[in-house]
């Protein structure tokens, strides 16, 4: 288990935040061994797919350069315009490859640890020109760890290219014999086989670096449970400041709530301790909706608003109690209540019909249907 500078045990998972942080400096998983194999298979890959048309390209492009006419060989500005000719030719015959192993070089180090661009990281760092961070590093784990993947590496080439040697013996010995540009096709074959097999080699050690790589940046990133605390307690903030904040936000919400009380049909109160505000809109065929709830001091602004802009208000304490405990602000009411609402919405439509002078008085209500379980008694 990894400690940290002052002893304590980093035993926890690094966090969502502490990963991206490591990201912004550049603190990722890399393994040397996976780029160095990608760019030998891009490469060897590469001279058996293309090195036929390369050394075709490149027998032509000797055979007219060992062929030049005379009076380019007099005029300086004729072997100028030759010698660059020559040099687009050449890079022109080697694109294949060279785009190859550019692709190879890219995809090698993102596919550990993704694409990253830190700028952080290429900032210079006077710490590393410590000396005693130096031998430090010298004699820690992972140094020992890469001495052994230098000596598993050195071993295991030595022993594939002995083995390739061994057996590309005969065809070696063969491209003395054979005419120029079959000797180079030769060549060029036998060195991407030779490549392809040394690429194979590498295939154990990084298949061993790539997790010991993935485990050693984890385990630089793991936390002990103070660090924990500290980063939880720094992102959240302090009690007295989530406390303000939260204050702010119900008070924010109050008074949306509060804006939204002269768009009510009907004000329901307790009479004192609750209020609920409700509207009904038959245009869209839903039930009807609460619009603003409060108790004691809130119940009473409610009201207030609700005399100032002409809402009619309704006395049913049963009721108001159910609504309050049961819908939330901008929700429908439970279906249990619908027959109660309804009874209180027409009674409020022949009320406005009343003060109009358009009917009669209707008759006050009593007793609503309000079905057990939604009842709450003070």
């Amino acid at each position: 288990m990894a400690e940290s500078e002052s002893g304590a045990d980093k035993s926890e998972e690094p966090t969502s935040k502490r990963l991206e942080e490591a990201r912004k400096k550049g603190q990722v998983a890399r393994s040397r061994e996976l780029n160095t194999l990608a760019v030998m298979l891009a490469g060897s890959g590469g001279l058996l797919f293309y090195g036929g048309q390369m050394g075709a390209a490149m027998a032509d492009l000797m055979r007219t350069n060992f062929s030049l006419p005379r009076e380019v060989l007099m005029d300086d500005g004729s072997m100028a315009r030759y010698l660059l000719a020559s040099g687009m030719d050449a890079l022109m015959s080697l694109q294949p490859l060279l785009t190859l192993l550019l692709i190879a070089s890219i995809v090698g180090p993102i596919a550990l640890g993704g694409w990253l661009f830190s700028g952080e990281a290429m900032m210079p760092k006077f710490s590393r020109m410590d000396p005693l961070a130096g031998l430090k590093r010298m004699f820690s784990t992972k140094a020992l760890v890469e001495l052994l993947k230098a000596l598993a590496k050195f071993t295991v080439i030595l022993l594939v290219a002995l083995a390739v040697l061994k057996s590309d013996q005969k065809d070696l010995l063969a491209i003395a014999n054979e005419p120029v540009e079959q000797a180079i096709l030769h060549s060029l074959v036998i060195v991407g086989k030779s490549l392809l097999w040394l690429a194979c080699g590498l295939i154990l050690i990084t298949a061993v670096d790539v997790p010991f790589q993935l485990w050693d940046s984890k385990q630089k990133l793991m936390m002990t449970k103070q660090e924990v605390r500290d980063e939880y307690r720094d992102s959240e903030g302090k009690p007295e400041v989530k406390s303000k904040i939260r204050q702010m936000q119900r008070q924010m919400a109050e008074q949306r709530m509060m804006q939204k009380v002269p768009e009510a049909d009907v004000v329901i109160t307790n009479p004192t301790h609750f209020a609920v505000a409700l509207k009904y809109d038959p245009a869209n065929g839903q039930a009807p909706q609460l619009l603003a709830k409060g108790g004691d001091f809130m119940a009473l602004k409610i009201r207030e608003i609700a005399q100032e802009h002409k809402v009619t208000l309704l006395e049913s304490p049963a009721l108001a109690r159910a609504v309050f405990y049961s819908t939330e602000i901008d929700q429908e009411i439970p279906a249990g209540l619908y027959l109660a609402v309804a009874q209180v919405l027409a009674y409020v439509y022949q009320l406005k019909q009343f003060r109009s002078g358009k009917g009669k008085r209707p008759v006050p209500l009593k007793d609503l249907p309000i079905p057990p379980d939604l009842r709450r008694d003070e």
